[in-house]
C-alpha cells in the first residue's frame, strides 16, 4: 500500500510538470501580450456591466417617468458599450489567437528540429507517422495556454468574483442560495478534469499509433496489393479507429456529465432564484427592476464558470498535449555537448576499432571483442552472411550506434567524444534502398550541398553515369521523380545517390550493398564510378557480391559478431575458409 502512495504521489507530481514547463517557455516570455489581454478582457467585461445597470434604471426609473432625454442618453451608454465589448472582442483575437498560431508554428519547428537530434534508435523504435503525430497535433494544445483559453479563464473568475461582491451586495441571502449548487458544480468539474486529462493523454497516443499505421500503408501500398492484403490492412486500421473511438466516447461521457450536472444544479439554483424573488416582491422588498438587475448579474457570475468548465477541458486536452511534446523535448541528443567535445578541423580518416562489443538489448550481444583498424584512403570490405553484424560495425562508422563497450576512433579520437557534426561533415553514405526525396534528380544530387556549382553538379552526373539516362528524359535533371523515387528503376536510384556522394566529397565512405539494385551494365557504370568515390577516401563496403570488393584492401569475415577471417581476396581463397566457401558458392550461382 505504501509502495502504491508512493507512486502515486509521483503521478500526480508529473501531471503538474508540463504546465510548470509551459508556464515557463511559453506563457511568461509573453506576459506583456497575455496581461493585455487580461486588460481587454476587464474592460469586455466591465462594458458587458452597463446592461444590468441600465435594465433596472430604465424600469424603475426612466419608464415610470417617461423621461425621453434620460431614455435617449441609457440607449447612448448601452450602444458605447456594446461597442467597447465588440472591439475589445476583436483585438483579443487579433493578439492572442494569432499570436497562439505563431507560436504553434514556432513549436512545432521545435519538436522536429528536437527529433532530428535524437539518436537513430529512437526512430527504430517509434512509428514514423506516430512522430508525425507528435510534431502536428500535440503542441496544438498550446494555443489554449497563450491564446484566448487561459486569458478567459482567469477574466471569468475576476468577472465572477467582481459580480458576486454585487450579488452579496443587492441581497445577501438570495446570493447565497445559488452559491452552494454552484460551488457542488465546481467540485465536481475538478474531480472530472482530473479523470479526463489520462484520457485526452491516451488519445494522443492513440492517434498517433493509428496515423502511424495509416502512413506505412500508404507507403508500402506496392506490398499490400502484392500479397492482396488490402483487407487485412483494413481490419488492422479499423481496429486501431475502434480503440481512438472508445476514448473519445469516454471523454465525451465525462463532458457530458459535467455539462448536465452544470443544467441541474443551476436549473435548482434558478428555481429558487424565482421563489425567493417572488416572496420580496409580493411583500415589496424587491421591485422588477432589482429582480431583473439580480438575474442579469447572476447570469454574468454563473456564465463564467459554465465557461470555465469547457475551456476546463480545452486546457486539460492542452496540457495532455503538452505532457507528450515536453517528454520529447527533454529527451537526451546524440550529440551531447557535454561529452562530444572534439571538434574535427582536417580529418585524416584512420579509423580503429579496439575491443568492441555492442548489445541493441542487455540479453544478447551483437558484435563480440572487434579488433581492427582501417587506414586512411584503404577499403575494407566486410562481408558475411546476413545477420551477422555487418551493418552493425558499418553504423559503429556512422555514428549511428556507439559501442557497449571498447572505443572507435577516428585519428587516434574516441568517437564517443566527437562532435558529430564536424565527424558527418566528412562522411558520405550510400545505402541498399537510399532514401530519395520526392522532387527533382537535380534537388536529390544537391541534397547534402546545395549551394554546389553547375560545375561541380555535372562532375557528379558523370562521375556516377547518371547523365546516361538522364540525357534520355525530356527535362533532363530537371525530371520530377516521384515519392521516394518510384517513377526510377532501382539501378537509377542508387546511381543518384552515388552521386549524391561524390558531390558531398566526403573523407569516409560507407557502402551499403551499393550495387545490389544493379543490372549488369549498370553495375559496370557504378563500379567504375565507386573506385573513382573511393579513390583517397576511408571506405568501408558492406557487399553479398562478392566480385564487386575484389580490389579491397581488406576483406573482413563477420561471422555471429566475430572476425573469423581477414585478408585480401587472393589471400582468403587460398586459406579455403569461410571466404573461400561463401565465394566459391556465389560462383556457382
Amino acid at each position: 500500500m505504501r509502495g502504491m502512495g508512493s507512486q502515486e504521489q509521483k503521478t500526480e507530481k508529473n501531471k503538474n510538470v508540463s504546465f510548470k514547463w509551459a508556464f515557463k517557455e511559453y506563457i511568461w516570455p509573453r506576459k506583456k501580450l497575455i496581461f493585455l489581454g487580461l486588460f481587454l478582457i476587464l474592460i469586455k467585461s466591465g462594458a458587458g456591466l452597463i446592461l444590468p445597470y441600465s435594465t433596472k434604471i430604465f424600469l424603475d426609473d426612466i419608464v415610470p417617468s417617461g423621461n425621453m432625454q434620460n431614455l435617449m442618453i441609457l440607449v447612448a451608454v448601452v450602444s458605447v458599450a456594446v461597442l467597447v465589448q465588440a472591439v475589445t472582442s476583436y483585438l483579443l483575437t487579433l493578439l492572442l489567437s494569432v499570436e497562439a498560431q505563431r507560436l504553434i508554428s514556432i513549436l512545432r519547428a521545435e519538436v522536429q528540429r528536437k527529433l532530428l537530434k535524437l539518436p537513430i534508435s529512437f526512430f527504430d523504435n517509434n512509428k514514423s507517422g506516430a512522430l508525425v503525430s507528435r510534431v502536428m497535433n500535440d503542441v496544438e494544445g498550446v494555443r489554449n495556454l497563450v491564446g484566448t483559453g487561459l486569458v478567459q479563464l482567469i477574466g471569468g473568475s475576476l468577472t465572477a468574483i467582481f459580480s458576486l461582491i454585487i450579488l452579496l451586495n443587492m441581497n445577501w441571502v438570495m446570493t447565497l442560495f445559488t452559491i452552494v449548487p454552484v460551488a457542488v458544480f465546481g467540485i465536481v468539474a475538478l474531480k472530472s478534469f482530473k479523470k479526463i486529462r489520462p484520457i485526452f493523454r491516451a488519445r494522443g497516443k492513440i492517434n498517433a499509433e493509428v496515423t502511424g499505421r495509416l502512413t506505412e500503408t500508404l507507403n508500402g501500398v506496392r506490398v499490400i496489393k502484392g500479397f492482396n492484403a488490402e483487407e487485412q490492412e483494413s481490419v488492422v486500421f479499423e481496429d486501431g479507429v475502434e480503440r481512438l473511438f472508445q476514448n473519445v466516447k469516454k471523454s465525451l461521457t465525462t463532458t457530458s456529465f459535467i455539462t448536465s450536472s452544470s443544467t441541474f444544479l443551476l436549473g435548482l439554483a434558478s428555481a429558487g432564484i424565482i421563489g425567493l424573488s417572488g416572496y420580496y416582491m409580493i411583500y415589496g422588498t424587491m421591485t422588477a427592476g432589482d429582480f431583473i438587475m439580480f438575474t442579469l448579474f447572476l447570469g454574468f457570475m454563473i456564465a463564467p464558470i459554465v465557461q470555465m468548465s469547457n475551456i476546463g477541458s480545452q486546457l486539460t486536452d492542452a496540457m495532455a498535449g503538452l505532457d507528450r511534446t515536453q517528454e520529447l523535448m527533454k529527451m537526451k541528443e546524440e550529440d551531447d555537448n557535454e561529452k562530444r567535445t572534439h571538434v574535427l578541423r582536417d580529418l585524416v580518416g584512420d579509423v580503429k576499432f579496439k575491443d568492441v562489443r555492442f548489445s541493441y538489448d542487455e540479453e544478447k550481444e551483437v558484435l563480440h571483442s572487434i579488433n581492427f583498424e582501417a587506414p586512411a584512403g584503404s577499403v575494407t570490405a566486410l562481408v558475411g552472411s546476413s545477420g551477422s553484424g555487418k551493418s552493425t560495425i558499418a553504423g559503429l562508422v556512422a555514428t549511428f550506434l556507439n559501442p557497449t563497450s571498447g572505443k572507435v576512433t577516428i585519428d587516434g579520437i574516441d568517437l564517443a567524444t566527437v562532435n558529430l557534426s564536424s565527424y558527418r561533415s566528412n562522411l558520405g553514405v550510400v545505402l541498399q534502398d537510399d532514401f530519395l526525396y520526392e522532387g527533382t534528380i537535380r534537388e536529390n544530387i544537391l541534397f547534402p550541398r546545395p549551394n554546389a556549382t553547375e560545375e561541380e553538379l555535372q562532375k557528379a552526373v558523370i562521375g556516377a553515369y547518371v547523365n546516361e539516362f538522364t540525357d534520355r528524359f525530356d527535362l533532363g535533371l530537371d525530371t520530377v521523380i516521384g515519392e521516394r523515387g518510384v517513377k526510377l528503376s532501382g539501378g537509377q536510384r542508387q546511381r543518384i545517390s552515388i552521386a549524391r556522394a561524390l558531390l558531398a566529397n566526403p573523407k569516409l565512405i560507407i557502402l551499403d550493398e551499393a550495387t545490389s539494385n544493379l543490372d549488369t551494365q549498370s553495375e559496370t557504370f557504378i563500379q567504375k564510378s565507386l573506385n573513382e568515390l573511393m579513390k583517397d577516401r576511408t571506405t568501408f563496403v558492406i557487399a553479398h557480391r562478392l566480385s564487386t570488393i575484389q580490389q579491397a584492401d581488406q576483406i573482413l569475415v563477420i561471422e555471429e559478431g566475430n572476425i573469423v577471417e581477414r585478408g585480401k581476396h587472393k589471400e582468403l581463397l587460398e586459406k579455403e575458409g569461410r571466404y573461400y566457401e561463401l565465394y566459391t558458392y556465389q560462383s556457382r550461382i
